[in-house]
């Protein structure tokens, strides 16, 4: 972004500021917010206009307050240590106005996008009227990539040469790739979490790119239950048995070293107060369900993560929610952690969870880089080619020609 002139430029930012509130209206997370920071700060210091677009929640395409941006706003705000103008709309003649008396240097935040249902639909029209509001557009929003929307990708067009990656895209897009495409070996993978379904792809496309495996969390169970292994109570998708099989077969194919869970810490019921066994992961009485990896899972799973050179985490190794159940992944994040802290491995995590637990266990800053992304990143590591970064490379493809 350093070589784009902002000078006198209104520039269209669209970012994720989709982030958690509780029941007081306060927001719990400002991550998404303090990722599009330099961006934000890039474009003042040149004296050009900054204007904000991002959708909150999921407002089915109606006004509904409860989903309004302005306490972002007033967040920005107090990060930023500047002023804020928050409009009530995000299209019109009105803010068109409002944007353009405004002085240049300003920090412009406009309401909800997806108060529009034309957003979702990726109308067209709707499309170039956000367009006009503005000269350049900036696509800082990675969480939002994977969607083929009106302010997404369907808007790029409209401004010619004139779209760019913002800096969270960028670092994004070259954190993902470096996993993907330029990871220096030895490789691993800890993914976890409830389900293999939603890992499937993700498997499939990493597995020849890595040299070890490393799967916890309840998917792990239906791995165990297809070899053969008591898994109890524990989550399973008994549908996807046959295909379980044929991931730990790709392995074998591929050279890549499987490890699962050998032991768990089992509970009575899915709760924190549970009633607690340490049984072998195969082994687990009928009426236990596992709830977090045991102590010789750890072992083997951090002795595995000393011995790489680049990590990526999706997903957690158990119910870290419950602190009698947490044990298992704030062991991972510490190993991976260390290792990128002392042995210089490059390590990406991402994922809703896992980033959530990385930040419980307060250990953000001590890895390489923490995305902002959850369905955007997952479908990434899928190999599929995002509508929301394709956009902005196919203009860049048509300015090398």
């Amino acid at each position: 972004m350093q070589n784009i002139d902002f000078q006198h430029k209104k520039a269209l930012i669209r970012v994720d500021y989709n982030v958690p509130f509780n029941d007081h209206n306060e927001i719990t997370d400002s991550t998404r917010i303090l990722a599009t920071i330099p961006t934000i700060q890039a474009i003042i210091q040149q004296n050009g206009k900054v204007i904000l677009l991002s959708h909150l929640g999921r407002p089915k395409g109606k006004i509904d307050i409860r989903y309004s941006l302005l306490p972002v706003a007033h967040k920005l705000e107090e990060i930023l240590q500047l002023p804020v103008l928050f409009l009530s709309d995000c299209k019109g003649e009105d803010v068109k106005l409002a944007i353009d008396n405004a002085p240049w240097g300003t920090i412009i935040l406009l309401e909800n996008v997806r108060f529009y249902a034309e957003e979702e639909k990726g109308d067209t029209e709707f499309a170039k009227e956000l367009a006009e509001l503005a000269d350049i557009y900036v696509n800082d929003a990675f969480g939002t990539a994977h969607r083929a929307h009106a302010s997404t990708s369907i808007i790029v067009p409209y401004f010619g040469s004139n779209a760019y990656f913002g800096m969270v895209m960028q670092k994004e897009i070259k954190a993902i790739d470096t996993m993907l495409y330029n990871s220096k070996p030895p490789v691993l993978a800890i993914i976890g979490g409830a389900k293999v379904s939603s890992k499937i792809a993700i498997l499939k496309n990493l597995i020849p790119r890595i040299n070890t495996l490393l799967i916890g969390g309840g998917m792990a169970f239906t791995f165990i239950k297809a070899m053969g292994g008591n898994i109890g109570k524990s989550l399973v998708e008994d549908q996807y048995l046959t295909t379980a099989l044929e991931i730990i077969e790709l392995c074998k194919t591929q050279d890549v070293t499987l490890l699962l869970p050998i032991d768990v810490v089992a509970g009575d019921a899915f709760d924190n107060e549970a009633t607690i066994k340490h049984v072998d992961a195969a082994a687990i009485p009928t009426d236990y369900m596992g709830m977090d990896i045991g102590e010789k899972s750890i072992q083997l799973f951090v002795d595995a993560i000393q011995q790489s050179s680049t990590i990526l985490w999706n997903g957690p190794m158990g119910v870290f929610e419950f602190s009698n159940f947490k044990n298992g992944t704030q062991k991972i994040a510490e190993a991976v952690a260390q290792v990128t802290e002392n042995n210089n491995a490059y390590s990406i995590i991402g994922g809703g969870d896992s980033v959530a637990a990385i930040q419980q266990f307060q250990l953000q800053d001590k890895v390489s880089y923490v995305s902002t992304g959850g369905g955007a990143m997952l479908e990434y590591l899928e190999g599929i080619e995002l509508p929301g970064i394709k956009a902005i490379k196919d203009i860049e493809r048509t300015k090398q020609l």
